[in-house]
């Protein structure tokens, strides 16, 4: 398939800027494959769809505060900085997205926070990924991801910072209620509509919960530039499946109950780590894992997930699972329902 196939015009207005005052008062399309019908429900109806023995697997990655606002040597230049990824703990290494990053060159310094607490050196101009700095820091590791912390800003998409300026409640509703492990860039953004109450009348259900990690980052919405699908390449992200995980998952698949996947990000690293059986390996390394139609899911039959830019890698995933055609549609029927898009947005269950 082509990239020109995946595109839509989204009215700017049902570009969600908050989430919805309840997690789980969301609305929800249901798109039914086997029927090619659509439903329009609310998500906590989720509870409709749900079988004793069924198994949600989510993504428990945590969204570290990765924009740095600095200013440059000299200049003062007011300078942007997107952690992306941290590649020597020693040496306070990171791969970094810089803006303007025209204005940066190897050697340069930047300065961060009001007293200037902590000072980068850029000593990579040439990285596909942008940057790479050296933060100039004598303390302990711990002592300076504290620092970060404090400094740092929660890192909602572009598209949604173009609308509004990132707020204090970003901090909160931009995790998931079950964030437990440090790394994200990018949130497993479907996972937002489960509240506490709406898991526990689930599990009241005979429904089960597992996590695995995968770090989701910033490539998720980066262009894709060819045409060609076969020749885009994704961003490698750090995934982790542990033993009690893929368990669950093939104790699941074998009783014939249902693998609900909630989201890409979950999706993706299921899909990286699986046997010709449909059962999920035990897994730690990275993935860079391009789903696009055709492809033969393997793990889950069902899956929530948001609405997606137009374009996007998430998109073309979802259009594998649901179909193009009616994944499509789809699309075209939630602009006519205005339905709310993207990262706060509403949610889809495709069964």
């Amino acid at each position: 398939m082509k990239l020109s196939q995946f595109k839509y015009n989204l009215p700017t207005n049902l570009i969600a800027l908050h989430p919805t005052e309840e997690r789980d008062e969301a609305r929800l399309m249901v798109l039914h494959r086997k029927t090619q019908t659509i439903e329009h429900k609310i998500f906590k109806d989720l509870l409709d769809y749900v079988d004793d023995g069924d198994v949600f697997v989510t993504n428990n990655t945590k969204v570290f505060p990765a924009l740095l606002y600095g200013e440059k040597e000299k200049t003062g230049a007011k300078i942007r900085v997107f952690l992306l990824r941290e590649l020597d703990e020693e040496s306070r290494l990171w791969d970094v997205l810089v803006d303007p990053a025209r204005k940066i060159r190897i050697g340069n310094k930047l300065y961060f926070g009001e007293d200037d607490s902590l000072v980068a050196e850029v000593i990579d101009n040439t990285t596909s990924r942008g940057r790479t700095l050296r933060f100039l820091f004598d303390g302990t590791h711990d002592e300076f991801k504290l620092v970060l912390r404090k400094l740092g800003s929660t890192p909602i998409p572009d598209e949604l910072q173009r609308l509004r300026d990132i707020e204090p409640r970003d901090e909160q509703d931009y995790q998931t209620l079950y964030a437990k492990k440090e790394g994200a860039v990018v949130a497993p953004a479907a996972g937002f509509h489960f509240s506490r109450e709406l898991i526990k009348r689930l599990e009241l259900k005979g429904a089960e919960f597992t996590e695995l990690t995968l770090h989701a980052g910033v490539g998720n919405f980066r262009d894709i530039d060819v045409e060609d699908l076969t020749k885009h390449k994704m961003d490698a992200e750090y995934m982790l499946i542990e033993p009690d995980t893929a368990k669950m998952i093939n104790d699941a698949k074998d009783r014939g109950n249902n693998v609900f996947c909630v989201g890409t990000t979950t999706m993706k690293a299921l899909e990286s780590s699986v046997y010709t059986t449909g059962h999920v390996k035990v897994a730690e390394g990275w993935t860079n894992k391009f789903i696009f139609p055709p492809y033969n899911f393997q793990v889950a039959n069902a899956m929530i997930t948001n609405f997606h830019p137009s374009q996007s890698s998430m998109l073309m995933m979802v259009a594998a699972f649901g179909g193009y055609d009616f994944v499509m549609k789809a699309y075209k029927e939630a602009i006519a329902e205005k339905y709310r898009f993207l990262t706060y947005g509403d949610a889809m269950l495709i069964i």
